[in-house]
């Protein structure tokens, strides 16, 4: 906020395709898709389209009980029928951060439910970002987004982000009699663009089987086509218990979440006698944002946006490569879906700490939108639209701001 005070705003104004303006007309490509979430690019007349012809029939309307709206149902459908395991219930939410708390009060309850109230216990990784509220930030493996808050939710255990032992270790350590879900993104993305170890996914996969633990995808960022499938459950045949998502939903035009429940976990809730769950937003079903969502899911099925970004994944970690022969970076992280990582000099930035500053503001100087996440590295998670020209632009910019630096 101070910084902000002192430097000013940067004010974006409109966006196209892969690119944003800034309201003095310069042009940015955006190396981010706004936050993770553009998908299908900016400018789509079809979504705003879309908004436009529900915001006139009927802009949102309360989904409690036994209300629901066409789009909100059909949405429902539609994301139940490209989920990782098949029969599955979706429970719409406002984004990323209520689809996590929402998981943890299903897993929570789904145990009650089960007669094993014991099992209150939350397992996650470091490096993890699991939103903003209360239960995300708890869950939190970014110290930096825990510090100054104290524990919220205090059943909470946190493992090495790449040891399936340590998982092992963590559920015989409280016995699995008391942990209830181990919450786990396929590609760990604030937290520096970290893909999984060869084989982790499918250890701990099975690790939460053989004990009985709920496995909790957060797919917020990965799914909707980003890891060159659906989801990156299907690509690594994950079938979670609970799946999260978001942003791609939309791809970001209107603010919108989902949590996939497996046949395993809803069955409870559906079962007589179970009385009401008492759980919900106001913005559940919102009328207007599924009505987008379909028509972004009609978009990236028209254009096979998920066979196109299996293409990019290799596309775009050629294009990066050149960049880690320079002598500002450490690591270029690249070749899992549309995701990559720039990461400084470990040496470069103990000797400047303020390199990473200094490197987004040299991207934005030489034309391109990215920012540092919790590593330090520049996130590149582009636009699943963006071409070969695009790509060229975005390496040439980013190579142009590490020159700057040095």
């Amino acid at each position: 906020m101070a910084a902000v005070e002192s430097a000013g705003e940067l004010i974006v104004e409109r966006g196209e395709g892969v690119h944003i303006w800034d309201e003095s007309g310069r042009r940015y490509l955006d190396a981010t898709a706004g936050l993770w979430y553009c998908n299908v690019g900016f400018g789509r007349e079809e979504l705003a389209e879309a908004a436009a012809a529900q915001i006139r029939k009927l802009a949102a309307y309360s989904t409690f009980g036994d209300l629901s709206n066409r789009p909100a149902t059909e949405l429902a459908e539609h994301v139940s029928a490209l989920a990782p395991v098949p029969d599955s219930r979706v429970f719409l939410t406002s984004g990323g951060s209520d689809s996590i708390e929402t998981a943890a009060k299903m897993a929570r309850r789904y145990w009650h439910l089960q007669g094993q109230s014991d099992r209150t216990l939350f397992v996650t990784r470091e490096r993890a970002y699991h939103g903003m509220h209360v239960a995300g930030t708890s869950l939190a493996g970014i110290e930096a987004n825990i510090a100054g808050y104290g524990a919220f939710v205090r059943d909470v255990l946190k493992v090495a982000w790449d040891s399936p032992q340590a998982l092992r270790d963590a559920i015989a350590f409280a016995t699995p009699q008391r942990v209830a879900a181990f919450f786990c993104e396929p590609v760990i993305g604030a937290g520096g663009v970290f893909a999984p170890p060869e084989g982790y996914l499918q250890e701990v996969r099975e690790i939460c089987r053989e004990t009985g633990v709920l496995f909790v995808a957060d797919e917020v960022i990965t799914g909707f086509g980003r890891l060159g499938d659906w989801f990156a459950s299907r690509r690594w045949d994950l079938e979670p218990d609970i799946l999260t998502c978001a942003k791609g939903i939309t791809s970001g035009y209107l603010p919108m979440g989902a949590v996939i429940a497996s046949p395993r976990v809803a069955e409870p809730f559906w079962s007589d006698g179970t009385g009401m769950w008492r759980h919900g937003y106001t913005y559940s079903g919102h009328a207007t944002s599924a009505a987008v969502a379909l028509a972004n899911l009609d978009i990236m099925e028209r254009e096979a946006l998920p066979t196109r970004a299996l293409a990019l994944e290799t596309e775009l970690a050629v294009a990066l490569a050149p960049l880690a022969d320079h002598p500002l970076v450490e690591d270029v992280r690249a070749g899992t879906g549309v995701l990559a990582a720039v990461q400084p000099s470990t040496d470069a930035m103990a000797e400047d700490p303020t390199l990473p500053a200094r490197l987004v503001a040299a991207c934005r100087a030489n034309g391109i939108m990215t920012r540092s996440l919790a590593s330090e590295a520049l996130q590149i998670s582009p636009a699943l639209v963006i071409d070969e020209a695009g790509l060229t632009e975005l390496r040439d910019g980013i190579g142009a701001a590490l020159d700057a630096c040095c």
